[in-house]
């Protein structure tokens, strides 16, 4: 008799202890470690400008790690920073976003960075992510990835000493220097 774990829903995620840090994908409870200081560094310094930029120019609101987007019956995640438009405001509620929002960031560490590049990276395609930031602090590069054709595709590498500009939050640009 073959047997198959069952697949967990928002309602069991809901449910999870708050002393912990949980993500749900594809129904699969998966316990994510907290940041370490270099990656809440590089965090504060890009989500820090993109607030201040988001909030002067009334494009929508960031928020940071800890967040809960709901995406699914049995897709939950934490990205580590996120972007909704104001013409999209209506997926944020008083516990959680509802829906994708436009642009999702993620820092990379060596146990969430297969994750990152495959599974959340499919999901957040499935759903309609429109951009999606990968940083990998370790080498000091961003990859900017856009939505086309249904999946997230790579349109620019980020080295230290170029500038990013993302095509979701109009008219935001950072230094990759300024991250790092």
């Amino acid at each position: 008799m073959v047997t198959t774990a069952r697949r967990l829903t928002y309602e069991d995620y809901a449910n999870t202890p708050d002393d912990e840090r949980y993500e749900l994908i594809d129904g699969a409870l998966i316990m994510v470690p907290g940041p370490n200081m270099p990656h809440q560094r590089n965090q504060s310094k890009l989500g820090s400008r993109m607030a201040v930029f988001a909030e002067d120019n009334d494009l929508g609101v960031v928020f940071f790690s800890d967040t809960d987007v709901v995406l699914s019956h049995t897709d939950v995640v934490k990205p580590d920073l996120l972007f909704v438009s104001k013409e999209r405001q209506d997926i944020i509620t008083l516990a959680n976003i509802r829906g994708a929002p436009d642009l999702i960031i993620e820092i990379l560490s060596p146990s969430t960075s297969r994750r990152d590049w495959n599974d959340k990276r499919e999901l957040y395609a499935e759903r309609g992510v429109r951009e999606y930031l990968v940083i990998d602090p370790s080498n000091k590069i961003v990859w900017q990835l856009a939505l086309r054709d249904g999946a997230l595709k790579i349109v620019h590498t980020y080295y230290e000493g170029d500038t990013i500009a993302s095509s979701v939050l109009e008219g935001f640009t950072i230094a990759v220097n300024d991250i790092f």
